[in-house]
């Protein structure tokens, strides 16, 4: 499918001057790595090798004590209560041994066989998306920067469903590596678009017509631009912004809206949980009440992160 500028297939794009955007040395160290990980996956098989994944984990933990207080910080933030020292060890050390496998099992997709590649992802209340995908008007996923999004988002790909991307411009070297691997190998990966984070809103509308799943994190840590639209919701770790753009194209659009967190689960398993239904255009009256809409939705976004979080705070990637 064709794409404007501003949108791009998962590739590794060039820049300015034509060269590629992962300089030769970089594309060399991440040959090297993927090569050694995908023997050991050979060797290993997938069990052994997430295995291998939460054994490395594990002496991470041991020897990287800044990264073990600035998670303790982290998660005494998020909880009702200060967390035992067993406690805050047990989660710290699950955090470290998660964040191993999701970048190892990340690197080696490409060498998975595609039939079992599917086989380990799947969608938690997927009759929401279905229902919701049904109506022919598109969907936008709402989700949130916790949890394995890039590799359950690859993963999402291989589905079947159009799926529609959105990342920063300014991307790190070993995701457009892996994502050019997976372009390569995968026709179904091809087909996903991807929009960057500062795209115009002309492309989001494109991909609601034509029927894609939109998905992207709304919860942000700064602004990427002045003509971004943002809304404060108190939360119990105090005021927090929103994205609140997406959400009102996608009324205008009549794309349903729906929340959803990637979440990893034992055994390089991996998975799309879907909440609930945020916003329903066919239930918003007036141009008037959109505001009052949003609003509502974005609350009941932040109220089931929160929820999320705290059930699950090894997940935490902002420490």
């Amino acid at each position: 499918m064709a794409t404007s500028a501003s949108s791009q297939t998962f590739t590794a794009e060039p820049d300015a001057d034509g060269r590629p955007a992962v300089g030769w040395w970089a594309q060399f160290s991440f040959n090297v790595v993927h090569g050694g990980a995908a023997v050991l996956l050979r060797v290993l098989s997938i069990r052994g090798l997430y295995l291998f994944a939460r054994g490395f984990g594990t002496l991470e933990w041991l020897i990287n004590y800044k990264r073990r207080r600035r998670f303790g910080v982290a998660l005494a933030r998020i909880l009702d209560a200060p967390p035992s020292s067993a406690e805050r060890r047990r989660a710290t050390r699950e955090h470290f041994c998660q964040s191993r496998c999701d970048k190892l099992f990340y690197l080696v997709m490409d060498c998975i066989p595609r039939e079992k590649a599917v086989s380990l992802f799947t969608i938690e209340n997927q009759h929401l998306l279905d229902d919701a995908l049904a109506r022919g008007r598109g969907v936008y996923i709402a989700l949130s920067h916790n949890g394995p999004h890039h590799t359950a988002g690859n993963l999402f790909a291989l589905t079947g469903y159009k799926i529609t991307g959105v990342r920063d411009r300014r991307e790190g070297g070993i995701r457009r590596f892996v994502q050019d691997r997976f372009d390569r190998k995968y026709p179904e990966f091809r087909r996903m678009q991807l929009l960057f984070a500062d795209s115009f809103p002309r492309d989001i509308y494109r991909c609601f017509k034509e029927g894609y799943v939109l998905a992207s994190a709304i919860d942000v840590s700064r602004k990427r631009s002045e003509t971004q639209r943002t809304v404060e919701v108190e939360t119990p770790g105090g005021k927090r912004s929103f994205l609140t753009g997406p959400l009102y194209i996608a009324i205008r659009c009549g794309a349903p809206v729906i929340q959803g967190f990637a979440v990893p689960y034992p055994g390089f398993r991996y998975g799309l949980k879907l909440v609930e239904v945020l916003i329903d255009p066919d239930d918003v009256g007036e141009r008037s009440e959109t505001d009052a809409v949003v609003r509502r939705a974005v609350e009941k976004y932040a109220a089931n992160l929160e929820k999320h979080i705290r059930s699950a705070p090894t997940l935490i990637t902002r420490v």
